[in-house]
């Protein structure tokens, strides 16, 4: 069906969420870079097209579409179909808890638990019981930084602290400096490129955030193609997933200073993990979604003294 008959005939918001819905079932697309339904992805795609929030579908369901967002969201609900590339990428925007950042296919679309446990941990709990006073950090570094996401929150949350992100991919750190710059932070975080922590010789932090690449073998040759969509080397975490973690866990205790820690997102390798590294003393913390995805662990536990 063309776009001209589809926009002849469809004139509301919610004749086109109705329509998106029927052609991402009939298409049998994937989920998961922020949404877990068809339902859910194509409000995502239809209300972040047209600047509504996100989150509030319903006021906006019967209002009358003016011809080029009809013609907008024609061509975008058929782009999702056809490429099966996320909504994020399609849209060009993704969010964390709220918070909206630039994405394109040079990095993953941002979905860490870290960001909700921030955001749970300082903002709805009121203080948290593990991690460190905000205003006490004076220095962080996210490793493995991607879009720059939680190189942004880390400045948020931390308003007194220098933060230093890294990435392996040039192209990655590109995305992250549009981020930076959209949420005016290029001043407190710098961007620097390497493997983990290869380019921070000499330096330490109180605090050190890491969501690495650790999807295994086995996972990875079975993904769909929205998944397939984004950079592999921002996924692939070896035979078992967990190459990169056991790197970090190693190199880590010389980039921490005494009272400091590290929070990581691992996905699913909480059995090995703690079967390899019987003396460290994690601490799994509970998202929405996992109990055993995502750690913290003390400079002390790690032989900091």
């Amino acid at each position: 069906m063309s776009h001209d008959i589809i926009t002849a005939e469809l004139v509301t918001l919610r004749d086109y969420w109705r329509y998106a819905i029927s052609r991402f079932n009939a298409a049998d697309l994937s989920y998961g870079h922020g949404t877990t339904t068809a339902g859910d992805d194509a409000a995502f795609l239809i209300l972040d097209s047209l600047d509504l929030p996100i989150d509030a579908l319903d006021p906006f369901l019967d209002a009358r579409l003016l011809p080029e967002e009809r013609r907008l969201l024609a061509e975008r609900i058929d782009r999702r179909v056809t490429s099966r590339k996320p909504s994020a990428y399609i849209t060009g925007r993704s969010y964390i808890q709220g918070m909206r950042f630039h994405v394109d296919e040079r990095v993953i679309v941002p979905r860490s638990h870290i960001g909700e446990i921030l955001f749970n941990e300082y903002i709805h709990s009121g203080g948290s019981s593990f991690l460190p006073d905000p205003l006490a950090v004076e220095s962080a570094v996210d490793i493995c930084t991607g879009s720059g996401c939680l190189a942004v929150l880390a400045a948020k949350f931390f308003p007194h602290a220098a933060v230093d992100a890294v990435d392996l991919s040039e192209d990655a750190l590109e995305v992250a400096r549009i981020n930076l710059a959209e949420h005016g932070v290029e001043d407190q975080v710098e961007l620097l490129r390497g493997d983990l922590f290869a380019p921070l010789a000499g330096r330490t932090y109180d605090l050190i955030i890491t969501n690495p690449p650790y999807v295994d073998h086995e996972a990875l040759a079975g993904y769909p193609p929205e998944f397939r969509a984004e950079p592999e080397m921002a996924h692939d975490g070896g035979v078992d997933g967990l190459d990169l973690v056991r790197r970090i866990l190693a190199d880590a205790p010389a980039f921490l200073n005494p009272g400091g820690g590290m929070i990581c997102e691992i996905g699913s390798g909480r059995e090995i993990l703690e079967e390899e590294f019987p003396h460290l003393d994690f601490l799994w913390l509970e998202t929405a979604e996992s109990q055993d995805a995502v750690f913290w662990i003390t400079a002390e536990a790690l032989g900091v003294a």
